[in-house]
């Protein structure tokens, strides 16, 4: 490894930027995009079994949601805990016990005899899965250097975006077909194919044994976003925040980040997360862009779903297959914006693919209730386009700012953001679809859980397909307002933001002149 660096360093910056994808990395991508793809898949592919589950195990849909509340909430609060878990035990290791954990989770999970145990394997498998997805992009960006950033993450992001879409699908098919316990056996093979691989290909790494846990921080910032997301979920189910619970959910979940945020800032690096990253200009603008990236597109995903089932009555395998434009036009532009942000810079990559799914997202307010699934389905490929230029990217240009020994860190750091904004762009897209609809629709009461029922009247189509037109407004709004901190973003080349981080707090002693 060392013998690498030394010649991967007296080339010049060019030649370093213009080559391609070494050996290393093309043999990790496909190890960690195997272990991922199960975490991301997992996400959607229990939707479309909630139904059956809620009959067999015979309990409300009201707590059979919690088999997917339940993993989220685990999946996103320990999220934090994996960038010391991997300077302090290494990537490899984290990603191994980690693996492990999904898959000891998903077997009980196929296993469950009641709809407790069941929540709690799911639970089990969260924990596991929320390690994966940050630890993986780490493996990946310490592998990549600052000079292949931009190709290495959008070679990440493809699968990342096209296997959501085959969830439904896939779920549709099993439960058709088998059994809904065969949606988290499905695991255990690609489980074992994965563990395999990562013994046998993933680099061992040297634990830093000085890394002390941050457990005033993790006491802090677990609960917190567990609680926040949580109060988000409901308020997106129960239109809004008239319930107490809710309130309180993310009342003590805000106080909890915000004692995090003080007691981080006086902790600074050894902190659970550093907050000091958040001090340099690119890493801040990349920060800001993916939180608000993903508060308009996953929201925004959220609603598309539903519009393909509420207004055009189509099965969740269908919805899956209609959506695959948008999976198309990402894996289309990742590959594309990768290189070019390793060339030119994330910033005019990263604004021009918002332009662009700002077009595709302005296609949505004009939806009606027979709306050509052929300018739906182009709508989708010109949205899926700019969502691959735009993420990846601005998570490159992050990673660029950033050494070898903070990318753990900083790593959480961003998804913890990421995660966050999808939340409150769910929950907040769903509290604006519902008073759209109770406007036209006075005899709508419900939050999104009574949807379904009314969607079952004839005459309700073009009041809902009006309704998620007005919303989707909003998420242009969103859209539009990542454009500014997307302009911040760098216009130079890799080598420059290099040269920049090779002198600690260049930066910020620039900016302070």
């Amino acid at each position: 490894m060392t013998t690498t660096t030394t010649v991967e360093t007296s080339r010049s910056p060019s030649e370093q930027a213009s080559e391609g994808l070494s050996r290393e990395i093309l043999v990790l991508a496909p190890v960690v995009i195997l272990g991922t793809s199960m975490t991301v898949l997992d996400l959607t592919i229990v939707n479309v079994a909630i139904p059956t589950l809620g009959g067999d195990l015979r309990t409300s849909i009201a707590t059979i949601q919690w088999v997917m509340t339940g993993y989220m909430l685990a999946f996103a609060s320990v999220i934090p805990l994996s960038g010391w878990a991997t300077e302090r035990y290494g990537a490899k290791r984290v990603w191994l016990v980690s693996l492990l954990l999904f898959m000891l989770g998903s077997a009980l999970a196929g296993a469950a005899w009641s709809v407790g145990a069941l929540i709690g394997f799911r639970i089990l498998q969260g924990l596991g899965a929320g390690m994966i997805l940050p630890v993986g992009q780490t493996i990946l960006a310490q592998a990549a250097g600052p000079q292949r950033m931009g190709r290495v993450m959008s070679l990440f992001g493809v699968p990342m975006l096209l296997v959501p879409v085959l969830g439904p699908v896939l779920g549709g098919l099993i439960v058709e077909q088998w059994s809904w316990r065969w949606i988290f056996f499905i695991n255990l093979p690609v489980g074992v194919a994965a563990v395999l691989a990562a013994q046998r290909l993933l680099p061992e790494a040297k634990p830093q044994l000085g890394q002390r846990l941050d457990l005033r921080g993790l006491a802090l910032l677990s609960p917190g976003i567990a609680l926040f997301l949580y109060g988000l979920a409901e308020a997106g189910n129960q239109r809004g925040f008239g319930n107490a619970r809710t309130i309180v959910s993310v009342v003590i979940g805000l106080a909890l980040l915000a004692l995090f945020v003080r007691h981080a800032s006086t902790r600074g690096k050894s902190a659970l997360i550093d907050l000091s990253l958040f001090r340099r200009r690119t890493f801040a603008a990349a920060a800001a862009t993916n939180f608000l990236l993903p508060v308009a597109l996953f929201g925004s995903l959220i609603l598309l779903p539903l519009y393909y089932q509420l207004v055009r009555h189509e099965s969740p395998m269908q919805v899956g297959l209609l959506l695959a434009p948008q999976a198309v036009g990402a894996a289309l532009a990742m590959p594309l914006a990768g290189l070019l942000t390793d060339k030119i810079g994330a910033r005019i990559v990263v604004s021009t693919g918002l332009v662009i799914a700002l077009l595709g997202t302005l296609a949505f307010t004009q939806v009606g209730a027979d709306t050509s699934y052929l300018y739906l389905a182009a709508a989708l490929l010109v949205l899926g386009f700019g969502i691959g230029s735009t993420i990846m990217p601005s998570m490159a240009a992050a990673f660029q700012t950033v050494s070898r020994e903070e990318t753990p860190r900083a790593t959480s750091a961003l998804n913890a953001v990421q995660r966050i904004a999808g939340a409150i762009g769910t929950a907040l897209l769903a509290i604006v679809l519902q008073p759209a609809i109770a406007a036209n629709g006075p005899d709508f009461r419900g939050g999104i859980q009574g949807l379904p029922t009314l969607s079952q009247h004839a005459q309700a189509r073009p009041v809902l397909a009006d309704a998620f037109g007005t919303t989707f407004w909003v998420a242009v709004a969103l859209m539009a307002a990542a454009l500014v901190p997307a302009l911040l973003l760098p216009s130079v080349r890799a080598e420059h933001q290099i040269a920049k981080r090779a002198v600690p707090g260049e930066e910020e002693r620039r900016l302070a002149a």
